[in-house]
């Protein structure tokens, strides 16, 4: 069968000409450098004919005369707020603003700024057919580097979510439509739905095809889906789709681990979409399906879109879903594959990072370093996440990628204290060690007070009489203490087992080393 598209030759090879007559390095920009006015993702769908119709980003302008909002923060102490914006036209997020404003106490994100001139802005989602009232996200969870600047990414831990049910230019019914969100490969779940793109305009599922988003996660809601993901699939509504038969038709795709990962969705409306991902630090797309829609069940082909945004959640505002986020554009109209892959090269150019070590070894923050146990049994075993828990481990220079990277973690100020730390794994973005029911885990910074206090440990002379101790801020006569391999906060002496007076001043006390992982 002869699949029709919508025809778009024409501004195709206009495209084609400009990027001849400019030149891909003029086009991209460099790695770490102020990009050009004229260059960025929204200019490069412009110049395509295919506009941004919706253009959101906590962390960088999306069209190269940007110098607007991009994001507007709250902060507890007094419920003010602020727009932080970007240092310079088609610039990056100036997060020093953020840091000034949110010092001292805590914010949230309550509107990410649509930098189009549609003002498709979008605000926590109200409650829907799937879900209550969304929170927004904490305005410091994930802080990154862009630019060779460090930005804040916006980290979604379950029961958060945005929506603009009252959008201007976003495709409705059959009408053509792309986009594409950067996010990350290391921090997904299997729960409805991280999505962003075209949803229902009432918070509820209003059947088949009435759905236009891309989803990123390991859900595998039709059979076969390969690997362990997770996978870019469009969420049509009823269904996520890696193809027309709704499971993968691609053995080589397994997922995207990466972690800064491009995921494009577009979709002509009538009888085609395509799905395709990438690393976003390096190289080009991957095609992962290009063909017909579904059409069976019916209700696909055509589609039914209603022109809502969302993000981080599913169309009825399914909202347990985890991720990351960090840019997003809608366009009207469907993109050209060479329009695609220039936004990919633009997104490349960005240097997407983990935030850079300054002073590795010490306990200065935004500085990683590993723990290790001084313990006269264990001085070869460091702290490290595995399986969502903490154990310490033996970790030496033969010691795999994987131990090396979960035994790093990068020092932030104390979530609830600034004079106290909190370490963020080093290739978990956003994922914190903090304390539960007196036992440690790696998880997902969610903005609560709870977790903030959870998270903040306060350094203190080593009780063994070197190196350095670690109290529980809301627990202070409590210590981060290894006890049978497994970390606790444990007091000296009490009905816990791993309370116990034998050992505890060595198993509280932690050499404070350079990374395994810098």
């Amino acid at each position: 069968m002869i699949l029709l598209r919508p025809a778009h030759w024409k501004r195709k090879l206009l495209f084609v000409a400009t990027v001849a007559a400019v030149g891909i390095a003029g086009l991209v920009g460099m790695p770490g450098r102020s990009l050009a006015a004229g260059t960025l993702p929204c200019d490069i769908y412009a110049s395509a004919g295919t506009p941004c119709v919706a253009a959101h980003s906590t962390t960088r302008a999306l069209f190269g005369s940007y110098g607007g909002r991009l994001y507007q923060v709250r902060r507890a102490s007094d419920n003010g707020t602020r727009d932080i914006g970007v240092v310079g036209a088609g610039g990056y997020a100036d997060a020093a603003a953020q840091d000034a404003f949110c010092g001292g106490t805590t914010c949230v994100i309550t509107v990410i700024y649509d930098q189009t001139s549609r003002h498709n802005d979008l605000t926590p989602a109200p409650p829907g057919g799937v879900g209550g009232q969304d929170a927004p996200v904490p305005a410091d969870a994930l802080p990154i580097t862009a630019g060779g600047r460090t930005v804040y990414g916006a980290s979604f831990s379950g029961h958060m979510g945005y929506r603009d049910n009252s959008t201007s230019g976003i495709a409705t019914g059959s009408q053509p439509e792309g986009m594409y969100m950067v996010t990350t490969g290391t921090h997904y779940n299997s729960s409805c739905c991280f999505d962003y793109g075209n949803a229902e305009t009432n918070n509820l599922d209003n059947g088949n095809g009435h759905m236009d988003a891309i989803y990123f996660g390991t859900l595998c809601w039709f059979s076969p889906c390969h690997g362990s993901g997770p996978w870019v699939m469009a969420d049509l509504e009823n269904g996520l789709f890696q193809s027309n038969t709704g499971g993968s038709q691609n053995t080589g795709y397994t997922g995207n681990r990466n972690p800064f990962v491009t995921a494009m969705l577009k979709n002509n409306g009538t009888n085609y979409f395509a799905i395709k991902d990438g690393n976003a630090q390096s190289g080009g797309l991957s095609t992962r399906y290009s063909g017909a829609l579904p059409t069976s069940p019916s209700g696909y082909s055509p589609m039914h879109k209603e022109g809502a945004i969302i993000l981080g959640i599913g169309g009825d505002n399914s909202n347990t879903a985890i991720g990351s986020f960090y840019e997003g554009v809608m366009t009207s109209g469907l993109p050209s594959d060479a329009a695609e892959n220039a936004v990919q090269a633009n997104i490349v150019s960005v240097g997407y990072g983990a935030p850079s070590p300054v002073a590795a070894g010490t306990l200065n923050p935004g500085s990683t370093i590993s723990l290790r146990a001084t313990t006269a049994c264990c001085t070869t075993r460091y702290i490290r996440h595995q399986n969502d828990g903490v154990v310490t481990s033996e970790i030496s220079s033969g010691s795999s990628s994987l131990d090396k990277n979960d035994g790093s973690w990068i020092v932030r100020r104390g979530l609830a204290n600034n004079s106290c730390v909190s370490f963020e794994s080093r290739n978990y973005p956003g994922d914190f060690l903090r304390h539960f029911d007196y036992q440690l885990y790696r998880q997902p910074m969610d903005g609560s007070a709870i977790f903030r206090a959870d998270a903040t440990f306060c350094p203190q002379a080593g009780k063994s009489g070197s190196g350095t101790s670690f109290a529980s801020y809301n627990y202070p006569d409590r210590f981060l203490r290894h006890y049978n391999d497994t970390l606790y906060i444990a007091s000296n002496g009490g009905s816990h087992a791993f309370d116990a007076s034998a050992n505890w001043a060595a198993d509280v006390t932690w050499a404070v080393t350079a990374p395994w992982a810098p």
